[in-house]
């Protein structure tokens, strides 16, 4: 599958198959998709298809450079991954292999945001805190249940996870003592609305967390607008400053400052800048996903307001590289070297299976965006899982699984999007949100042609490296 588009200047070609990225010149572009089945064009039979615009010598010329392209595998490329599909289906439901948790701490939170899907951190179900026993047995569960993974995932997630931090510190310390013991490696990760935050937090954080994320919308009034206090004051100006101080403290790395934007500022490329102006460098700010009958709730009537929201990111992020202001959204990172194994890019994010989300109870659900939905409840850190059929669901799921993805040129970047997102759209782990994929393809788009852009800027290229564990 070949996808082509025009943006920054560049014509681009990508080569879905192979990852292949080309840039070139306007007749190669005109000719590219011409080319696919006809190997053997010739110039008058090019020129019955694309008139007069070049001379013979610029169509004679093209038409060798991309059978060039061709021979060499970069151009065309057949699809050599779907026969494989159901073996890595098998492998992972046989395996049963978990790398990657979301312990949910706390099933409260001090903020009262209104686009929360955990219900402010009740997640359908009751408030409450989670105790050490039961944290240390969901470690024991993940270390269990690793396999020969020795790099082992933990996110402290809520609610809010700092209203109950000494079990945090307890558990970072009981994951430590079994590190050596049983050749494994943690790599802890903080969400923290920033409430609480104190030097003593972030003290321990800096020494034991790999990642932090920071949740705040943008700009002041955004912000406040969907993520006030239980007293319904407004939260940033008590997160901004404490938010500033983790980004310096860990020298702008290992950390994103992570926002939603909604129908209420559909131009949110000011609040992403706006975060960039006051200092951070890492950021993410992504669509809200709602019921559709929430006044904030994104629509397709808004698609094109959105979409060029991301072509005026994606000037301004090379803009601001090129005069030496580093700024790194979350959504315009790219690998076109390498980049996430086949078996990631084929079935995504590992939810159900790879990835598994605690509650304060022990519960497992596939990821924390299905916690507390009852048809998804898997099992506990007790007795293990109780229901594999629902693993077996998640495994069978994948970008040839899903007609839209299997068509779509963006399917290896994406791999097939977010589950929670698909069965919430559709009421299909294999459906698609519409709405989401449309983004996600323009987000590529952008980032293949940032790319292009800042091919040649040596810092760059040496911050994106510098910075890329941030978002493993």
């Amino acid at each position: 599958m070949v996808h082509q588009y025009k943006s920054g200047g560049f014509n681009i070609i990508l080569d879905v198959e192979s990852g292949s990225v080309h840039l070139v010149d306007d007749v190669a572009y005109d000719l590219i998709p011409l080319m696919e089945e006809h190997r053997d064009m010739t110039v008058s039979g090019a020129r019955e298809q694309i008139g007069d615009r070049y001379s013979d010598e610029e169509i004679k010329e093209a038409i060798e450079e991309i059978n060039e392209l061709r021979d060499s595998g970069t151009l065309y490329a057949k699809d050599i991954y779907e026969p494989y599909v159901e073996k890595f289906a098998q492998s992972k439901e046989k395996d049963q292999i978990v790398k990657a948790m979301c312990l949910h701490i706390a099933h409260d939170c001090n903020l009262r945001c209104k686009y929360c899907f955990a219900e402010e951190g009740e997640y359908h179900g009751k408030r409450a805190l989670m105790s050490f026993e039961v944290g240390a047995k969901a470690l024991d569960y993940l270390i269990e249940h690793s396999g020969n993974r020795r790099n082992l995932e933990v996110d402290f997630f809520g609610g809010e996870p700092t209203m109950n931090f000494d079990v945090v510190k307890r558990l970072v310390e009981y994951g430590r003592s079994k590190e050596k013991e049983k050749n494994k490696n943690f790599r802890f990760t903080l969400t923290t609305n920033g409430v609480l935050l104190n030097e003593d937090i972030l003290d321990f954080a800096n020494r034991e967390m790999g990642n932090l994320v920071l949740s705040i919308d943008g700009r002041k009034e955004v912000n406040d607008r969907m993520r006030p206090t239980a007293s319904g004051s407004g939260s940033y100006d008590i997160i901004l400053p404490k938010f500033l101080k983790v980004a310096a403290s860990r020298d702008q790395k290992n950390y994103y400052v992570r926002g939603t934007y909604t129908r209420y500022n559909t131009d949110f490329a000011a609040d992403v800048l706006h975060l960039n102006d006051l200092g951070f460098e890492q950021i993410s700010v992504e669509p809200v996903v709602c019921d559709p009958k929430e006044p904030y709730s994104l629509r397709e009537e808004d698609l094109p307001v959105l979409l060029k929201q991301y072509d005026i990111l994606a000037e301004e992020v090379i803009k601001r590289r090129k005069s030496g202001k580093y700024i790194n959204f979350f959504h315009f990172m790219i690998d076109l070297k390498g980049g996430p194994c086949i078996a990631k890019r084929l079935s995504g994010c590992g939810s159900g299976g790879e990835y598994i989300s605690v509650t304060p109870w022990g519960d497992i659900y596939p990821c924390h965006q299905f916690t507390g939905e009852e048809e998804f409840l898997m099992g506990n850190v007790f007795e293990g899982i109780k229901k594999p059929e629902i693993a077996a669901d998640f495994a069978k799921c994948n970008v040839y699984s899903k007609k839209e993805c299997k068509e779509c040129f963006a399917k290896f970047y994406c791999s097939g999007g977010c589950a929670a997102n698909s069965y919430h759209a559709t009421g299909s782990l294999n459906g698609n949100y519409a709405i989401g994929c449309a983004l996600q393809r323009k987000r590529v788009e952008c980032a293949i042609m940032i790319k292009a852009a800042l091919a040649g800027e040596e810092d760059f290229k040496e911050k994106e490296e510098n910075n890329s564990i941030a978002a493993d």
